[in-house]
């Protein structure tokens, strides 16, 4: 029997590395939120506007410094619109289309599949998140760098937290029903939830979207750690919704 060394035939068949595999999958979700026109309505284009307009329009009360302060919600807000209301219709979709059965059929692994949607929206925020700050220091932000290493833990812990909930409702929904319940919930959460506007209700502080614009502000404004109440709340959120998508996610 003749054998060959490892290597003599091109190319050779097999997986690949899981690291490879994990940077192309991340890779491509990235590249397909950025070439989709609605993702970057919703993820671009809303968030630059609403943060020029709370800067310079004082209709809506807004904090001292109010640059600052509009910042850190609109830091919010772009983790929210990516993480959560992005990937839910994109999850959706895909599993409509069975993209997502195509892909779990293929070598990746299931776990794979999930990380690499979650880098792809970390890239997504990261992009979003520069552009904002650009923005935010031309409008005369002042940012303290003794937040710096806040705000990057707290994009992150955002991004996983609302990436859990929007896996949640795009893994166990009708596309369509995702896509109107995706839309209705950002826009609530923007007005009622404690990004836009600071609710004076018992329970808004324990929405994730208010915990997250409540801790960037700590950071983005005063440069300061923020409390354990609001970093409670993003974990609490993200673990339960965790939990529930590993349950109630369908490929098709």
């Amino acid at each position: 029997m003749t054998t060959f060394a490892p290597g003599t035939f091109k190319p050779a068949p097999g997986r690949g590395s899981l690291p490879k595999m994990l940077f192309v999958h991340a890779r491509t979700e990235a590249m397909l939120t950025l070439r989709n026109g609605e993702q970057i309505l919703l993820t671009v284009i809303i968030p630059l506007a609403l943060l020029i307009a709370l800067s310079l329009m004082s209709v809506i009360p807004m904090p001292e410094p109010r640059v600052g302060s509009a910042t850190a919600r609109i830091f919010a807000l772009a983790i929210i619109s990516s993480a959560f209301t992005g990937q839910a219709i994109a999850l959706g979709f895909d599993r409509r289309y069975g993209v997502l059965k195509r892909l779990a059929a293929s070598a990746l692994p299931r776990w794979l599949l999930v990380a690499g949607r979650v880098c792809g929206a970390l890239v997504v925020v990261a992009l979003q998140i520069v552009l904002l700050a650009v923005t935010a220091l031309i409008l005369g932000w002042r940012f303290p760098l003794s937040g710096l290493p806040w705000m990057v833990l707290l994009i992150i812990l955002g991004t996983l937290t609302f990436g859990a909930l929007g896996v949640l409702l795009g893994g166990a929904l009708r596309a369509e029903i995702v896509l109107a319940l995706a839309n209705i919930i950002w826009f609530v959460l923007l007005m009622v939830g404690g990004v836009a506007l600071s609710v004076p209700v018992g329970f808004v502080h324990l929405l994730p979207s208010a915990a997250l614009a409540q801790a960037l502000e700590t950071s983005v404004v005063h440069g300061t750690a923020p409390g354990v109440g609001p970093v409670a709340v993003l974990v609490a959120w993200g673990v339960v919704a965790g939990a529930l998508a590993t349950r109630t996610t369908r490929l098709t």
